[in-house]
């Protein structure tokens, strides 16, 4: 009599959860704790300048130090409150860029240390030069300089010269996953014997990632058109794309 094989009836394989749409192909840590850094330095800079007009109009007196004197270190302090809003906002924009598909968001994220720039400087500003009541004419004009030049300054540094869009990041971050940067350079490399590079002593090796974090948006040129020489492929899709983010 034959005998009976034991047969196992086989499991169905396991379906893999399919991806998030929203999920990145770079990690975000870090972001978010920037921006509501960002943001505690912006509303403390406010305050600062709510404390300036009052004590310009009077509605509050100090007696432990000139009123000029008072002015000027609290437009000062309010810039640097200012400053370090914007450097935390915009690298938490680098780790954590918007995306270009909304124009407005983009615009605004990537301008948020310029108008808290304006919202911590303007009004009193604006409130001196239409002040007609002031019997001292010194304290208007040097709080007037003094804010004039905090508001320029501000904005300067508040301006991120080089953003990038979440789909330049992505793009960049699946090209190409091992690049060198220097620590003050803006331009990452491809090749660590770049002419531009292989001299420097704060050459770093890193991924796309990370040198976009450190404030590298645009690939070398040098790089570029040796990528597309040595492996036949250019490398202009990524360099459109970081161009086109910093417009």
């Amino acid at each position: 009599m034959a005998e009976k094989k034991e047969t196992t009836a086989k499991k169905p394989a396991e379906k893999k959860a399919p991806a998030k749409a929203s999920e990145k192909p770079y990690s975000t840590a870090g972001a978010t704790e920037r921006r509501i850094g960002a943001v505690i330095c912006w509303l403390l800079a406010i305050a600062c300048e709510i404390f300036a007009i009052c004590l310009y109009s009077g509605k509050i007196e100090i007696t432990f130090m000139n009123t000029i004197v008072a002015l000027v270190a609290l437009l000062v302090i309010d810039l640097i409150l200012v400053i370090v809003g914007s450097m935390l906002w915009k690298k938490a924009n680098h780790i954590d860029p918007a995306s270009e598909k909304n124009k407005v968001k983009f615009f605004l994220w990537n301008n948020m240390g310029v108008i808290a720039c304006i919202i911590a400087f303007l009004p009193f500003i604006i409130m001196i030069l239409t002040d007609k009541e002031n019997k001292d004419p010194k304290m208007k004009k040097i709080a007037g300089i003094a804010a004039a030049v905090a508001l320029a300054i501000g904005v300067l540094l508040s301006i991120d010269w080089h953003p990038i869009s979440e789909e330049a990041k992505t793009e960049q971050v699946k090209y190409q996953n091992e690049v060198y940067y220097t620590q003050f350079g803006k331009k990452y490399h491809l090749f660590e014997d770049c002419s531009h590079i292989n001299t420097s002593d704060t050459k770093t090796s890193a991924t796309v990632e990370e040198a976009i974090n450190h404030g590298c948006n645009d690939v070398c040129k040098t790089c570029a058109d040796r990528y597309e020489k040595e492996n036949g492929k250019s490398y202009l899709d990524i360099k459109d794309a970081v161009e086109g983010a910093t417009q």
